[in-house]
């Protein structure tokens, strides 16, 4: 990854300060398989949004896989194992979720190791300028 993490570093530096708060939830699957449950993020997603698009940009002209979807800005929380109870309790109570805003003063280039005890490992980290 040591590419990417060059070239992320300048559209990181260019970001805007942006302040976000956790609000909402839900799942990505369907009601009866879901496979993620994850917070939304309300605030100033309009930069979070552009900086993602920026990020993108950097791996596709490195020639690595991005994904075709819409960008959505959110927590993950969990996986759902395969198999497992479709329980949307916990995404339910999220519904109408309003954290406490922050400032977000850092970028992380996460490496998930997915498994039966997945472990997420931090590749390189970015400081965001304040405002």
């Amino acid at each position: 990854m040591p590419p990417l993490v060059d070239a992320a570093g300048p559209a990181i530096a260019d970001a805007t300060p942006m302040t976000l708060r956790l609000a909402g939830g839900g799942r990505f699957g369907s009601l009866r398989r879901p496979q993620v449950a994850w917070a939304g993020l309300d605030g100033d997603v309009a930069p979070l949004t552009e900086l993602a698009a920026r990020l993108a940009a950097c791996a596709r002209a490195l020639r690595l896989p991005v994904e075709d979807r819409p960008f959505r800005a959110h927590l993950t929380l969990g996986r759902w194992r395969p198999r497992q109870p479709a329980d949307g309790a916990l995404t339910d109570r999220l519904a109408g979720y309003r954290g406490p805003a922050w400032p977000v003063t850092e970028v992380r280039l996460w490496e998930s190791h997915l498994g039966p005890r997945p472990t997420y490992e931090t590749l390189a980290s970015w400081a965001v300028r304040a405002e």
